[in-house]
């Protein structure tokens, strides 16, 4: 397996990892399959264009990509110290191999080489005990939840939002 920056030659695989794990796990992300299901190619291919300002790494076997996580960075000048992880995917038969653990540690190190950032952030849906302990094991801390969150099919699901320094172990 191997990790790199995704590029515009990546969008149809990409749509289509990110599709399905939208399906199949709905509560995991704020967007929905029907949110992104009519996205144009174009539109995606874009977003990873280099000088897109949009971060997107995948893990790859062979050709296949089987994982997905993007860093960002806030915009605003009283925020540019904040870097933040979103919209990771594992495909299911690659989960629990590892391959989420190196998509993480690559995109920590991403965000660490970030010029002045001091702390990265995420969320996850609360009950998802299994990306909770990830995280927490790459020194993520817990800093707050958030109460009725999303609803999805009219459920509604709490957000935990997690921190961790930049740079930390």
């Amino acid at each position: 397996m191997h990790l790199r920056r995704l590029t515009p030659s990546d969008a149809s695989a990409y749509q289509s990892l990110r599709l399905a794990a939208l399906r199949e796990s709905p509560t995991a992300f704020s967007s929905s399959y029907e949110d992104e299901c009519d996205t144009p190619l174009s539109t995606i291919e874009a977003h990873m264009a280099p000088d897109s300002g949009r971060n997107r790494f995948g893990a790859f076997d062979g050709e296949a990509l089987v994982g997905v996580v993007g860093v960002g960075r806030e915009g605003a000048a009283k925020l540019r110290h904040k870097a933040f992880v979103g919209g990771m995917v594992v495909a299911p038969a690659w989960r629990n191999k590892g391959v989420g653990r190196q998509l993480l540690a690559h995109a920590l190190a991403f965000a660490d080489a970030m010029p002045g950032v001091r702390q990265v952030t995420l969320t996850i849906t609360a009950g998802n005990a299994a990306a909770l302990a990830l995280y927490a094991s790459m020194g993520f801390r817990v800093f707050g939840q958030e109460p009725r969150a999303l609803c999805v099919d009219g459920v509604f699901y709490d957000t935990i939002y997690m921190l961790r320094e930049a740079g930390a172990p």
